[in-house]
């Protein structure tokens, strides 16, 4: 199984990319996903986690994740380092950061930029959910456009693919 957390801020869209990651993953056959929230009464800016099993078997565990494959940050201010004790050994950090991180198990992407020049608001979750396919070869840019064509409303699908499509090929390099 595999298995990712993502980190936001109320109103920044972390359980929409959970849910679109699950539902590009459930475009192929015999694969099973589990995605959800947890956050409680929070307002809007209050950090939430989100998160995604992805399986090819049934997934029993409906627990929140505590070690990740993947833990993906759509705010640099809620990254620490406590962030790595959440990891699998072989796991991976995605971070939405114009900073450089000198650990070779974070992977930075300047989101803010891609997400100004495509969707004209400051929301990261369809760039960070770009990044992932292309560093983790978990899905494909087709899984996700589809994904996208099926869930959003159809007066987002155009700039969410491009915002998509550009991180993915920024993250690919």
């Amino acid at each position: 199984m595999k298995e990712i957390i993502w980190h936001g801020r109320g109103g920044q869209g972390a359980f929409t990319a959970a849910r679109l990651l699950g539902e590009a993953w459930s475009l192929r056959e015999n694969t099973f996903v589990l995605a959800f929230p947890s956050f409680g009464p929070e307002r809007r800016g209050a950090p939430i986690r989100a998160f995604t099993k992805l399986d090819v078997k049934p997934i029993g565990n409906r627990s929140e994740i505590t070690k990740a494959d993947y833990s993906i940050f759509l705010d640099d201010t809620l990254f620490t380092p406590q962030a790595f004790n959440e990891l699998k050994p072989d796991g991976n950090i995605l971070l939405n950061t114009k900073k450089s991180v000198a650990d070779k198990r974070v992977i930075t992407i300047d989101g803010d930029s891609i997400a100004e020049k495509y969707l004209r608001l400051p929301i990261t979750n369809t760039i960070l959910l770009g990044a992932l396919a292309a560093v983790s070869g978990l899905i494909s840019l087709d899984a996700l456009t589809d994904a996208v064509r099926q869930t959003m409303p159809p007066r987002l699908h155009e700039k969410n693919i491009a915002a998509i499509t550009a991180a993915y090929e920024e993250a690919e390099t």
